[in-house]
């Protein structure tokens, strides 16, 4: 059996918001290209992923909002019956088209099924490929590319219908989380540590004294090296004390050197080591159970490598 879990679906690539729009279709192409290249694609159990029950996504999300993202897929078909624009506008950066909704439920669903089998000891630990993102995904609005958060929606999961005691979700997207700050915040049961570049998208930052997050601002042009130290002395101490039962990663790359998309300094064996130190934490506490999603990375080739980096560690390979 092998150990560590991808999990995607078509449908996710079926979502794009326009031509041009850095969170687009190739970038599941560019993950799976250099999963094949690389041989690393052998190593994984590849599994399609189902789309949510509405029920589970409402863990983290208002009924209202879910019926309302509905609503504005319904009515886009019919704009577009009609001869209107193919697009809808969710924010300034943010659109659906006729096929986001069923996307947006397949990544969902590939925490969710992720989640399941790793918790059934199926596998150690699994990666979705997936999109649209998540992080950016409040209870109540969509935002940022993101329309459910997966790994919220996944934390809540493994807590409500598995009975987890205690969870971690783990964010190192250049971007600070804000949806999933939004709908863990004053949860003790879900430790969230972050880093993040500021000043930058979501302005603001983290706005919450809550002590269930450790979210940590880092200015532009920060490099692997304090990234490492951050980790090491701000986000490890805290997870030792929390000892969770599942560890959820919001795997943004686009902190990475050549990622257009933020102005951090991170590498590809900077990935590998952070996971490295999050696997490490899972093995003694959670029994090495991991749950990673994609969030973030924009530039192609640096995505793939990327993940491929990210998953080596994962699945010991």
């Amino acid at each position: 059996m092998n150990k560590t879990g991808y999990f995607t679906h078509a449908r996710c690539r079926t979502h794009e918001m326009g031509e041009g729009h850095p969170e687009c279709p190739q970038r599941l192409d560019a993950i799976e290209d250099r999963l094949l290249i690389s041989g690393v694609g052998d190593a994984l159990d590849r599994r399609e992923a189902p789309p949510a029950p509405l029920v589970d996504i409402e863990l983290a999300h208002g009924r209202m909002f879910i019926a309302s993202l509905r609503g504005l897929s319904d009515g886009l078909r019919e704009e577009i019956d009609a001869g209107g624009p193919t697009h809808a506008q969710v924010d300034p950066d943010t659109s659906i088209n006729i096929h986001t909704w069923d996307a947006a439920l397949c990544a969902a669903g590939a925490a969710l099924a992720a989640t399941d089998a790793v918790i059934a000891g199926e596998l150690e630990n699994a990666f979705c490929a997936v999109r649209p993102p998540g992080h950016h995904a409040c209870r109540d609005q969509a935002m940022g590319f993101c329309f459910f958060n997966n790994v919220a929606v996944a934390a809540k999961y493994a807590l409500q219908r598995h009975g987890l005691k205690r969870v971690a979700i783990v964010d190192f997207d250049v971007h600070h989380g804000n949806g999933t700050e939004d709908i863990v915040a004053g949860d003790p049961r879900i430790l969230m540590v972050s880093f993040y570049q500021h000043p930058f998208y979501p302005y603001g930052g983290s706005t919450s004294n809550a002590g269930n997050l450790v979210n940590l601002p880092v200015p532009a042009y920060t490099k692997g090296p304090a990234v490492r130290e951050l980790v090491e002395h701000g986000w490890i101490p805290r997870l030792e004390e929390h000892r969770p039962e599942m560890i959820f990663i919001s795997a943004g790359f686009d902190a990475h050197r050549e990622d257009d998309m933020g102005q951090m300094g991170l590498v590809e064996q900077d990935y590998a080591w952070i996971t490295q130190r999050i696997k490490d934490v899972a093995r003694r506490h959670a029994g090495g159970r991991i749950v990673s999603c994609l969030e973030g990375g924009y530039n192609l080739n640096a995505l793939g490598r990327s993940v491929e980096a990210h998953l080596r560690v994962l699945a010991d390979v």
